[in-house]
């Protein structure tokens, strides 16, 4: 069974501004306290193919992830998807962004959950506690956004 989470925040920046915080990857703990460290593979820009590996805390539980850019269109819409091998996978996901008044831009991402092995019987759960969370994680981005 997969299934899909996803959070929306309206942030006090440019689109382009908002863009190039998330575009950056390596900002992800500022805004996802499960995130311990993240990589980028190469250096420089991000772009299509461009790697993430990252350290990540879930459930007490530490797991290591890598995620690969498959779609990446300048100012609105970047997405990835998982590479790594773990019981609980997000094999898609992605970020909206939409200029919705001068200085403003709506932010969304969401992430498809996928359960391999005893992880299928875990994604219900990890799905709800992704949605629980979910305006909780969309107030994170834009104050990490907006901080920056």
């Amino acid at each position: 069974m997969a299934g899909q989470f996803e959070a929306t925040a309206e942030v006090n920046r440019p689109v382009e501004e908002v863009f190039a915080f998330l575009a950056e990857g390596t900002n992800d703990p500022k805004f996802s306290p499960r995130v311990q460290e993240i990589t980028k593979t190469p250096q420089g820009p991000t772009a299509v193919g461009t790697v993430f590996t990252s350290t990540v805390k879930d459930a007490g539980m530490k797991t290591g992830r890598t995620f690969r850019i498959t779609e990446y269109e300048a100012p609105h819409r970047i997405r990835w998807t998982e590479t790594s091998k773990n019981i609980l996978t997000a094999d898609e996901g992605g970020y909206d962004l939409e200029a919705t008044g001068p200085g403003t831009t709506k932010v969304r991402i969401f992430n498809v959950l996928e359960g391999h092995g005893i992880g299928k019987l875990l994604v219900g759960f990890a799905l709800g506690a992704a949605r629980k969370d979910a305006p909780a994680f969309g107030q994170r981005i834009k104050t990490a956004v907006e901080a920056s």
